[in-house]
């Protein structure tokens, strides 16, 4: 016996991650394969996965569920932490990848011996704009309806 709803929230997932390819090339005119794996970017993968299992469970099983209230509720925090928590993150990342070059334009290009450049620079993408989780969500609640009647036919 598979489990249908892990099933249709997995395939949601997969489709946002698919979709960013397509849609970072749209808009940039750049093919990056590297967008299909990655966190953030448009649309959102965490979304619509939440948003389909909750679909999924409100048209399999009802709304006055507990299954559907849990649902719902991981879908609110994961679409909150998405849009808020790791945005604001990213951008702090953008900020601290920025010191090196903020330290060396106040030193006048010579940081001297206490300065020295990060090897490594963090993650800027990590969340994502109120839009790209709206679509998201918006891409698994179809996912998860279209995963719920498939299931009443078998």
């Amino acid at each position: 016996m598979t489990n249908r709803g892990l099933i249709t929230a997995i395939a949601a997932v997969g489709t946002a991650q698919l979709l960013k390819v397509p849609i970072h090339y749209a808009n940039t005119g750049q093919c990056d394969m590297r967008k299909m794996i990655g966190s953030g970017g448009m649309p959102s993968a965490h979304s619509s996965g939440v948003s389909a299992l909750a679909v999924y469970t409100a048209t399999k099983y009802g709304l006055k569920t507990p299954v559907f209230a849990i649902s719902t509720m991981l879908g609110i925090i994961v679409m909150y932490d998405a849009m808020n928590i790791r945005r604001h993150a990213g951008e702090i990342a953008v900020q601290v990848n920025d010191l090196d070059e903020d330290v060396e334009r106040l030193a006048g290009e010579h940081p001297g011996i206490h300065h020295k450049r990060r090897r490594e620079r963090l993650k800027e993408s990590l969340g994502h704009q109120p839009r790209e989780v709206a679509a998201g969500a918006l891409l698994g609640a179809m996912i998860g309806f279209m995963g719920a009647i498939t299931a009443y036919k078998k």
